[in-house]
């Protein structure tokens, strides 16, 4: 007999109502401000139907890092103009041009790989010229941006369509009114410079919202790539929650192996784990633990909070997680399921552990 698949564990329960209603309360937030919302798929390995119910809540367009998500929201009928966020590898080129409209690149030799395969479909790539303001991942010294701009607007196949910055990701940079306004500034100098008016500077990622709720994005800041803000709800840079978002979209669930009153200090000499930490225990005596069926191939159990009070995630193995329930609302027997949202680290695991079910409610 085949278990129901809301049944099945361990999985990650998607609320494609929820991601569509939080889509479209940051829509409407961002469109005050002036910008318009990429919405990022990429913690959901471009899974279509986030992407529509992204797309049912307003945003734009459809950003991913991987081609093979693209890809997969291509041929299941995803029509909107796309972002590739990853600069291509050199070797990738042809398929970039092919699944993405525009992409984000940081280097002339990423352009004119872009730019031949261009040529040789027939068609324009867009690309945005990435920046660095700061936090050190992706993008060319503000000051070097001005040349480089002028060289990639010489590469035949390729259109010079805007520029933009990545923060928080990194090295933390919080997003400021004053490390927005350098784009802004390099916006007006290439136009000046090279007569190109650029029609997006893309400004960032949910670490931006803050920003917005506060008034402060400096106008002409037009896109913003949101990703962890509309699908969990929160303020990534404090990991607060947001008003008017649900923080449930996602909810993950596995399922008790064993329960049993164990204490909570290990007997022996202590060394490594697993993963070479060397672990430190508080005593509390004899507790009620429960192990659920998962462990860190599938999830990130720091990021895990359960949806009941009284549970304590103590930790991982890769196929354990072991749980404190000595304090729990109920009785946790074997076969019980115990439910968790999850941080963003976290959910990027669990979508992409082939061992974690994926079942999807809503339209």
């Amino acid at each position: 007999m085949a278990v129901p698949a809301s049944m099945v564990a361990p999985r990650v329960e998607v609320s494609l109502d929820k991601i569509e209603e939080n889509a479209r309360v940051v829509v409407e937030m961002c469109r005050r401000s002036g910008t318009e919302v990429a919405g990022v798929t990429k913690v959901t390995c471009g899974d279509p139907e986030v992407a529509r119910a992204m797309l049912r809540g307003g945003v734009r367009w459809i950003a991913d890092s991987r081609l093979a998500n693209l890809a997969r929201m291509r041929k299941a009928g995803i029509s909107c103009e796309t972002l590739l966020l990853r600069a291509p590898m050199l070797g990738e080129a042809d398929e970039a041009v092919r699944v993405a409209d525009m992409s984000l690149i940081s280097s002339v030799e990423t352009a004119r790989a872009l730019g031949e395969a261009a040529r040789a479909r027939g068609v324009q790539h867009r690309v945005i010229l990435m920046v660095d303001v700061g936090d050190l991942r992706e993008g060319v010294p503000v000051d070097a941006a001005p040349d480089v701009a002028g060289r990639l607007a010489r590469v035949e196949g390729i259109r010079l369509h805007g520029i933009g910055t990545n923060v928080a990701c990194y090295g933390g940079v919080i997003p400021t009114h004053e490390n927005m306004s350098v784009l802004l500034h390099l916006r007006d100098r290439i136009r000046r410079d090279l007569g190109i008016d650029l029609e997006v500077i893309s400004g960032g990622n949910s670490s931006s919202i803050p920003l917005v709720r506060a008034g402060e994005v400096p106008h002409g800041i037009n896109q913003l790539r949101i990703g962890e803000s509309m699908l969990l709800g929160r303020d990534v840079t404090y990991r607060r929650p947001l008003p008017g978002m649900h923080l449930d979209a996602f909810v993950f669930a596995a399922q008790a192996i064993e329960v049993a009153r164990k204490p909570s200090v290990p007997r022996g000499e202590i060394g490594q784990d697993a993963f070479g930490k060397v672990r430190t225990f508080r005593d509390k005596g004899i507790r009620w633990r429960a192990i659920l069926a998962c462990g860190r191939q599938d999830i990130d159990p720091e990021g895990l909070k359960p949806l009941e009070s009284g549970i304590d995630v103590l930790g991982a193995s890769s196929d354990h997680l072991i749980l404190d329930v000595e304090d729990a609302d109920r009785e946790i027997r074997v076969g019980d399921e115990v439910r968790f949202t999850m941080s963003y680290g976290c959910l990027l695991a669990a979508m992409t552990s082939p061992y974690v079910h994926k079942v999807v409610t809503g339209r």
